[in-house]
């Protein structure tokens, strides 16, 4: 464990073995990080959550996942919740001015490029990438496999394996994605065709997905992953543009 000089580990801190704590970065108290942490200059780990009417009395957590690496100036708050945490997964990568608000929960392997900001309760799935600048609305999840561009700004669900850009589209699937991580053939067929039925399809948007995952239809783990994010969230789902679409429509 490596802590540089004139880093602030407050009181009831855990870090985890080789994590290194850069200089003038801040970990307040109750944060946890996994083994091979590391946080960067000026960033600050575990303050109060950005909510008028917190009690800062509040025994509240952040925890960051192992091999997890924080850059410079980026903040995660505490969740507002007394013995709850915000949730930073394992072998993320937190760029510069990242803001990630109270009660998140981002999984593995996501990447978070420069000044990307999360509101309050949004969940990230894993082996996301989202961009540069990129705005996501409170409560709003993003599914696994998500590509975000940068600038866009989010404030519905954006189902797993796709990619989103501008503010609430979505604009095809991430196939160099599922092709790098070894998706199998017949999975990617699957998953291209649930993208079809759900966005090609007149009709809202929930109910189509439902009947299409009970319908027995799709088979493999990745389609109905697809399907089944459809039956949650409360922000409404992004759609996919009218190029997409080719003139089909479908409604909430």
């Amino acid at each position: 464990m490596t802590i540089h000089p004139t880093a602030i580990i407050e009181d009831g801190v855990q870090l985890g073995a080789g994590c290194v704590i850069h200089a003038y970065a801040v970990v307040k108290k109750q944060s946890v990080l996994g083994d091979g942490v590391v946080v960067h200059s000026f960033a600050v780990i575990g303050d109060a959550p950005q909510f008028l009417k917190f009690d800062p009395s509040t025994v509240s957590a952040v925890h960051v996942g192992a091999g997890t690496v924080v850059r410079e100036h980026a903040t995660i708050n505490r969740s507002i919740h007394a013995g709850k945490a915000t949730i930073i997964g394992a072998r993320c990568f937190v760029m510069a001015n990242v803001h990630v608000g109270h009660d998140c929960a981002v999984a593995d392997d996501v990447v978070m490029a420069n000044n990307v900001m999360l509101a309050g309760h949004v969940t990230v799935g894993r082996h996301t990438f989202i961009g540069g600048g990129a705005g996501i609305h409170q409560f709003c999840r993003i599914g696994e496999g998500v590509v975000v561009s940068g600038l866009t700004r989010m404030a519905q669900d954006i189902p797993p394996f796709t990619m989103a850009a501008e503010r609430n589209e979505i604009i095809g699937l991430n196939l160099v994605g599922l092709k790098r991580r070894n998706f199998s053939r017949e999975a990617i067929c699957e998953i291209k065709d649930a993208f079809r039925v759900v966005y090609f399809t007149t009709g809202n948007i929930r109910e189509v997905a439902r009947a299409a995952l009970a319908g027995g239809r799709f088979v493999t783990a990745e389609a109905q992953q697809f399907l089944a994010f459809f039956s949650d969230g409360k922000r409404g789902f992004a759609r996919a543009r009218r190029e997409v679409l080719g003139g089909a429509s479908n409604d909430e």
